[in-house]
């Protein structure tokens, strides 16, 4: 790949490696803002845009882009569908393609650019076009073709420059050198010098020339040995130069159109020697002047075997004028003005298969068509024939003939006896009001019998029985009224039958007799007059010998089918695969109703009245792969969820009159690949939020067109487009919960690590801190004082303070103290003695030692007390310590470590030498009254 395209188709592959899971398992789920996903996901963006949409997936192998306004294709619209297949941008404005466009497109196929305005077309236009086949350029304005321009398209097989101003066409094939058809009409080409094209052989093989003004058509070497058809229809003027050296250069061609020769007839000699010992096929249209020349010298070419002979306004083929086309196979008079045919006009085409006389103003059948003998086919269409006779046909060979668009009235009985062995009959759009016995006894090996369009109002018993190997079947379009007669008596082979837009009136005391059509596969009985009053059984339902039917059309019916239909209406249809009903406007069925066919696969209920629908009506027919139930009336989908079509692939629910759909409705259908509800309104509040999501989020179901689903509701939102409303308000975002859940689950546990680890004691401080501010409040001030002191220690200290604490200050001093184990009640809260304890007694005496910083409830004896003491601001707290504990050991017990600085202490440690001082001390800070903080007694024995 040259280098400039190296650095966009790179941001392509990017993509496309980022996406690979979407580009390796492909689904069908698209929601496209300018374009439309078709059920076989070809995107359709025809809104008028004026640049190429950029929302297009990239799993879509086709895009119609065509009647747009795009007049500039970027280098960088492509980059990103590298899957592409077919690219049609016709009828657009586009006048420049940027280098490099295209150099991603390693797949495409089919690249369709008609109907634009591009001019020249430059070197590396259709650069990375490697496996293109198709290339159409038709009807723009392309003056040049740069010699590299095609360089690219190596595999080119197909090449249309028509309705362009090219003037020459130098070096158009050096650089394709497999393009087998090249269509360049309607230029203004007038020298075709075969140096132009190439200066070796190519494998062309179709060469369209039609309406450009040739001057010369020179071909000195042999550059096509491949070319088959050869199209000069207009080209050939008086003084063309026509040089052909070597009658072998053209030698391959065996198809010619040269329509619309103005030439003498020693130029068309000329022209038609050239392809004396090859042509086959030759179209002489819109000739007028000089034709019989021109087909005396044509006929005498002797491998001729097709001539064409249409639009010259021919009215009378004379015996003389084709005598020499003694090799003719097949012959084309259509679309001219014959009123008459010689009786001998083809005596001489004694190896005529194929006569085509369709389209003129024959009034009979032509007497000249008995003298030849070989005809296969005879197609005597739109004509003005009225009347067949007996002996008109006495052709053996015939296999096809066409008389449909004529003016028959009647049949007569015997009017086919001769034609054994044909196969086809069309008599559609005549006026037959009667078949006369014309198919009860002859032509038994007929295939194929068109009725259609008639004026046919009674079939009799066995009116086909002779028929016995008749497939197929068309009466639509008569005024049939009844088929009670037994009218297909005989027809053990037919497999398709039309009764379409007849008079047919099937209920329950008139029933069609379809009992000898035990092969039939295909039945159409649309626009009749099917009408039943109940849903109740019938005793003789209508197709309960048809057990091969495969396919049922039942819509349209022009006296309705009424509000229902029988229960078993479809008893016997056991491998029925295909149902049609729509357009009826019956609003119910019967739960039983799919009850005989369980192997329905495509259902169409569409434009009848369904109000509800029952919950299990759906229920037998699991193996269901298409629904159509548009324009129904249907309040909700809710019935799908009993359905149990776990197989639906394609749900068509168009104009209907739900609002909201539900989860667990979507939820059911597991295998929906295409969802159609065009047409309907939508209530654009909350009620929808999970199927606004579910349209733009699911990775499987196509939901065709969401973007133009409009709100019905509320009044402020009518019009507006559902997939533009905001829901974030009626949506919990799971994953920015969870983000913020992980993220504060996180935060706390190395805020707890954290703390545990450097602030564990400061902790359990504020722990008990909190107790004791609660019971503060909630006992002070309640009683007076009961003790002069409570004694705060830990059990391990108890010797001391019962053998010297307890002596000198109860026994000698006469201070009443409050022990724990003493005085405090049995049966009520640890805390609450505790807190009656201090707030009863004027000062608390705390027993200090290493043990006693290490106990719970002296921890909480101490809070309650430095409460007391912040709470009143008095001197209420007396710190005995037993053990000389340094200041930093005190920094887990932050508040101990704050009342040594602040408050007044006494250290029994180092009381030894002194300790009637110590003693005087206590007794002075017990005898002291509460002196506000800041004015305390210092008390500390040194």
């Amino acid at each position: 790949m040259p280098l400039r395209g190296i650095g966009y188709c790179s941001l392509g592959i990017l993509y496309l490696l980022l996406n690979l899971n979407t580009f390796i398992f492909p689904t069908a789920s698209y929601v496209l803002k300018d374009c439309r996903v078709t059920w076989n996901t070809e995107a359709i963006c025809q809104n008028r845009l004026k640049v190429f949409p950029k929302d297009i997936p990239i799993r879509v192998t086709n895009i119609n882009l065509s009647r747009n306004r795009i007049s500039k294709l970027k280098k960088t619209d492509l980059v990103y569908l590298p899957n592409l297949l077919r690219l049609n941008l016709k009828r657009n404005l586009i006048s420049k393609i940027e280098s490099g466009t295209f150099a991603c497109q390693i797949f495409l196929e089919v690249l369709i650019l008609n109907n634009n305005r591009l001019g020249n077309l430059q070197e590396g236009v259709f650069e990375g076009l490697v496996n293109l086949t198709e290339l159409h350029l038709t009807s723009n304005k392309i003056q040049t073709v740069s010699p590299a321009s095609f360089k690219s398209l190596s595999k080119l097989k197909f090449l249309d420059l028509g309705h362009n101003k090219l003037r020459h066409l130098t070096n158009i094939l050096q650089h394709i050198p497999h393009l087998q058809t090249l269509y360049i009409p309607a230029n203004k080409i007038s020298n075709f010098p075969s140096w132009e094209l190439s200066n070796k052989s190519t494998e062309l093989v179709s060469l369209d020339l039609t309406q450009n003004q040739l001057m010369v058509f020179s071909l000195t070497a042999d550059i096509f040995p491949n070319l088959t058809l050869l199209n000069l229809d207009g080209c050939i003027k008086n003084g063309i130069v026509w040089e052909v050296n070597d009658t072998l250069h053209l030698s391959g061609v065996s198809k010619l159109d040269i329509s619309g020769v103005r030439s003498t007839s020693h130029g068309m000699q000329e022209v038609l020697e050239t392809f004396n010992s090859s042509l086959k096929y030759l179209t002489l249209n819109h000739v007028n002047n000089n034709l019989e020349i021109l087909i005396h010298i044509s006929c005498k070419i002797p491998s001729l075997t097709s001539l064409k002979v249409r639009n010259n306004g021919i009215k009378v083929i004379r015996s003389d004028m084709l005598h020499l086309c003694t090799n003719l196979k097949e012959l084309d008079f259509g679309t001219n003005k014959i009123t008459d045919i010689s009786e001998n006009s083809f005596q001489s085409l004694r190896n005529l298969n194929i006569l085509i006389i369709k389209l003129n103003h024959l009034s009979s059948v032509p007497c000249a068509v008995r003298n030849v003998l070989t005809l296969s086919k005879l197609d005597l269409s739109s004509n003005n024939i009225s009347m067949l006779a007996v002996m008109i046909l006495p052709y053996d060979p015939l296999r096809i003939l066409h008389l449909n668009n004529n003016h028959l009235l009647a049949l007569k009985d015997c009017v086919f006896r001769d034609l054994v062995n044909l196969k086809h009959l069309e008599l559609q759009n005549n006026s037959i009001t009667k078949l006369n016995g014309a198919f009860k006894k002859y032509m038994p090996n007929l295939n194929v019998l068109y009725l259609s369009n008639n004026q046919l109002a009674f079939l009799d018993h066995g009116e086909f029985e002779a028929l016995k190997s008749l497939m197929n079947l068309s009466i639509q379009g008569n005024q049939i009224k009844s088929l009670q007669s037994g009218p297909f008596y005989g027809l053990s082979n037919l497999k398709y039958l039309t009764l379409e837009s007849n008079e047919l009136r099937i209920n329950r005391n008139s029933n069609p007799d379809f009992g000898d059509l035990k092969a039939l596969k295909t039945l159409n009985l649309m626009n009749n007059q099917i009408k039943y009053i109940s849903d109740n059984p019938i005793a003789y339902p209508p197709f309960a010998e048809l057990s091969q039917l495969d396919t049922l059309h039942l819509s349209g019916q022009h006296g309705r089918l009424g509000t229902n239909l029988p229960q078993n209406f479809l008893q016997g249809l056991t491998n029925l695969s295909v149902l049609n009903i729509r357009s009826s406007e019956f609003n119910s069925l019967h739960p039983l109703f799919f009850n005989y066919t369980r192997n329905l696969k495509v259902l169409y209920l569409s434009a009848n009245y369904f109000t509800d629908i029952p919950d299990n009506l759906f229920s037998p027919i699991q193996k269901l792969k298409s629904l159509y139930i548009s324009q129904t009336h249907l309040r909700s989908l809710d019935f799908l969820l009993h359905a149990n079509l776990t197989e639906l692939e394609f749900l068509q629910v168009r104009k209907n009159a739900f609002s909201v759909i539900r989860e667990p409705v979507m939820q059911s259908l597991s295998a929906l690949v295409y969802l159609d509800m065009l047409g309907n309104s939508f209530t654009c509040n909350c009620d929808n939020t999970w199927f606004l999501q579910w349209v733009k989020n699911n990775k499987q179901t196509q939901v065709y067109d969401a973007y133009n689903f409009e709100c019905n509701y509320p009044p402020n939102l009518i019009g507006r487009k559902l997939l533009e409303i905001d829901v974030r308000s009626c949506t919990v975002d799971m994953e920015f919960i969870c983000y913020i859940s992980t993220a504060c689950t996180v935060i706390m546990t190395i805020a707890v690590s954290f703390t545990h680890h450097f602030l564990q004691w400061h902790l359990v401080y504020a722990y008990y801190l909190m107790l004791a501010f609660l019971y503060n409040s909630k006992h002070k001030n309640k009683r007076a004082h009961q003790y002069d002191a409570f004694v705060s220690y830990n059990a391990t200290d108890e010797g001391w303070v019962l053998g010297e604490l307890l002596p000198k200050l109860e026994v000698k001093q006469g201070w009443t103290l409050c022990l724990h184990h003493r005085d405090f009640q049995p049966g009520r809260p640890i805390i609450e003695n505790i807190t009656d304890a201090i707030y009863g007694s004027r000062k608390t005496i705390c027993v200090v030692s290493r043990d006693y910083l290490q106990s719970e409830w002296c921890s909480r004896e101490i809070q309650v007390a430095s409460f007391r003491l912040f709470d009143e601001q008095k001197d209420v707290l007396i710190l005995v310590f037993l053990e000389d504990i340094p200041m930093q050991q005190l920094s887990p017990y932050y508040r101990m470590r704050w009342l040594l600085k602040r408050q007044t202490y006494l250290s029994w440690s180092r009381a030894d030498a002194h300790p009637d001082l110590f003693w005087e001390k206590l007794q002075q800070a017990l005898d002291t009254q509460e002196h506000p903080m800041g004015e305390h007694l210092r008390l500390t024995v040194v």
